[in-house]
């Protein structure tokens, strides 16, 4: 019964420290709207403007450019939380939090469950203009829902990652810079055109390199074809650096910030 009251008290705190973080962001939209705008206007801009010359033996491109636009926006979003947990450490209210009567975690657990739902609603914009420009999916209800849980769990190892950079960086650029190697990963990839038409060395890195398997993987689901052994890929990649990434966030946190 303790037990049971103990998660419970946890749980209320962590929606405390939710909603929190979901006010910040609501009173500043456009933190949601930057991270939206720019994968649109790269959608916008590969579909209409370089789709033409890009063979990807499909004939519809955004059908094909969708899933690594979708994590071009999660990438995007994670930036934001590494700025947030910095300038909470900077302005020293962790501590006030710990010395309150809360659970010492919820904090920083209130800051990564905003990055996964803030990214929920950019996503759901971006499919919705993609849906404009033509995309079409013959996915069920079930391959809709491993790529949502797919996209979740590349969101919470992301934004773990970026809960690293925050909590450790000494400036606000530091904490920004997490960003540009996060981005970099789906420029080089299966995002944007098939991985066979890169040269050698680039190829080789970007089949085997963690962002692909997820790409390939959404894409197969969003076409209801056959999945193979991507997806298992795609989760081992994910499910190992999450966790990896998690220990190491919550030492720097429960250490003040100290790596």
């Amino acid at each position: 019964m303790e037990t049971i009251k103990i998660k419970n008290y946890f749980f209320m705190d962590m929606s405390v420290m939710l909603g929190r973080s979901m006010r910040h962001i609501l009173r500043s939209l456009d933190t949601i709207i930057t991270v939206t705008i720019m994968p649109i206007a790269m959608m916008l801009l590969f579909v209409y403007v370089l789709g033409g010359a890009i063979k990807t033996g499909t004939a519809n491109y955004v059908n094909y450019l969708l899933p690594g636009i979708l994590l071009i926006a999660i990438a995007n979003g994670v930036g934001y939380v590494s700025y947030r947990l910095f300038l909470d450490k900077q302005r020293g209210i962790f501590e006030r939090f710990h010395s309150m009567p809360i659970a010492r975690s919820a904090a920083i657990w209130g800051h990564v469950l905003t990055s996964l739902l803030s990214n929920v609603i950019s996503l759901v914009v971006i499919i919705l203009v993609a849906l404009l420009m033509g995309f079409r999916s013959p996915a069920g209800v079930l391959s809709w829902l491993a790529v949502a849980g797919i996209l979740a769990l590349f969101t919470l190892a992301l934004t773990w990652i970026a809960a690293i950079a925050g909590l450790s960086a000494n400036s606000v650029d530091g904490a920004g810079v997490i960003a540009y190697p996060i981005h970099f990963l789906p420029l080089i990839s299966s995002a944007f055109v098939p991985t066979g038409s890169m040269p050698a060395g680039v190829r080789a890195f970007a089949e085997n390199q963690p962002v692909t398997p997820v790409v390939e993987t959404i894409r197969a689901l969003l076409s209801n074809q056959p999945v193979g052994h991507t997806i298992w890929v795609a989760l081992a990649w994910w499910f190992g650096i999450m966790l990896v990434a998690y220990v190491f966030a919550m030492r720097v946190y429960k250490n003040g910030g100290k790596r």
